[in-house]
């Protein structure tokens, strides 16, 4: 866990600040439901690997067995079946007078987009933003996303408006890609993604610039916003309020670290198949809903498949598989002392990359990463809050 507290505080010591004075018009709370924008290829270790690329700048490691596996699913090698597209779903977006499809993401802190500066042959298919229509470029700021296998994308930086919701930001900082490598030319459902992390993060240099939710937070009547997300299907995100229909019971809340710039948190014990009761401790973790998978510790990955009967961790496909005919336990994991269930059907993510009977595991170690993530097998399991109404920011968790 130390090269990922000490990259990402690095970082967090950078003063942020917007490029202007942000003028804010609109009501103080809005909805915004994901949309259905049509099918993506679905691959457990290219799921991995875009998880281990992400987080390369705070030491993430892929394994070796990842690699390859990612490789050979992306080359062809695999066949893929019907099973292995799954719907896309995206949140509109309005920037400059564009709307686009961009991907909300927790884990991160940019709001980037494919644009007309993009060239044709790395923005085909997708809607581009033009920062000549109504941006001002912000000369001297440039943004550059890196990863471990070479792979980002790069920009230039523009103070244009957003519209999300019927709530206007101007001024905000867009970041408009003049380079985008082929891992997100060939998602063309997808136009971009919007960071939700903490802007102490955010990739815009020399001066890193504020995330939206940063800029009109103060506009908003509680400075929150909740992600609904769902098991094939549409979810959405609120800001400003707590939709009291989209949870039963009580919110259970857990303090977060912002040292590294992430929604970190500290995940309790857990069990498998029942919830009487849970043992261990997860330990330190992040809430990420731009990552796929959930991405637990050694031991609790192995006794989660030790109770799925014929799971193996299969080197040659980059993690655990098991029959698709396999009826699977459910996870649960105690957060601030509540106890909170992923159903084990959503444990099946994919088919496997060689093809035949074998599905691919939702739940995977977290080798090489150094801290925990629970990512969309998990967030889909729960209604979450993200909360910056008290003096520290805290998480949210509750039943769906």
């Amino acid at each position: 866990m130390h090269s990922f507290i000490t990259a990402a505080a690095l970082v967090a010591s950078a003063s942020v600040c917007l490029a202007a004075p942000t003028r804010l018009v609109g009501r103080s709370t809005f909805k915004i439901e994901q949309v259905a924008v049509g099918k993506v290829f679905k691959s457990g270790p290219v799921a991995m690997m875009k998880t281990y690329n992400k987080y390369a700048k705070v030491g993430a490691v892929a394994p070796s067995a990842v690699v390859a596996a990612a490789a050979a699913a992306q080359s062809g090698e695999v066949s893929a079946t019907p099973e292995q597209y799954d719907e896309s779903y995206l949140c509109p977006v309005t920037v400059g007078s564009q709307t686009l499809n961009l991907d909300f993401d927790t884990g991160s802190a940019d709001l980037w987009v494919f644009s007309t500066l993009t060239p044709s042959s790395e923005s085909s298919g997708h809607t581009l933003y033009n920062p000549q229509t109504s941006g001002q470029i912000e000369s001297g700021s440039t943004w550059n996303i890196s990863y471990g296998d070479g792979s980002g994308a790069a920009g230039d930086v523009y103070a244009d408006t957003v519209v999300l919701g019927g709530v206007t930001a101007t001024s905000q900082a867009v970041e408009a890609a003049t380079s985008v490598s082929a891992q997100f030319q060939q998602d063309t459902n997808n136009d971009g993604l919007l960071g939700l992390a903490f802007s102490s993060i955010n990739t815009v240099s020399p001066t890193p610039q504020n995330t939206f939710f940063d800029t009109v937070k103060s506009s908003l009547a509680k400075a929150l916003f909740t992600a609904d997300l769902k098991a094939g299907a549409a979810g959405s995100y609120d800001f400003g309020y707590i939709d009291n229909s989209k949870y039963t019971g009580a919110i259970t809340y857990v303090p977060v670290s912002t040292t590294n710039g992430f929604w970190e948190f500290t995940a309790g014990g857990y069990s498998v198949g029942t919830s009487n009761g849970t043992s261990g401790s997860i330990g330190d973790a992040i809430a990420d809903t731009g990552t796929s998978l959930l991405y637990l510790p050694t031991s609790v990955v192995a006794a989660y498949y030790k109770q799925v009967q014929g799971a193996t961790n299969d080197q040659t496909q980059g993690g655990y598989v098991f029959d698709c005919s396999t009826t699977l336990p459910d996870f649960h994991v105690s957060i601030g002392g509540k106890v909170f269930t992923v159903p084990g059907s959503y444990v099946n993510f994919s088919p496997g990359t060689n093809g035949g009977s074998q599905c691919f595991g939702g739940i995977q170690a977290n080798t090489g990463l150094g801290f925990t993530i629970f990512g969309d097998v998990f967030l889909k399991s729960v209604f979450a809050v993200f909360d910056q109404t008290q003096s520290s920011p805290r998480l949210g968790f509750a039943e769906q």
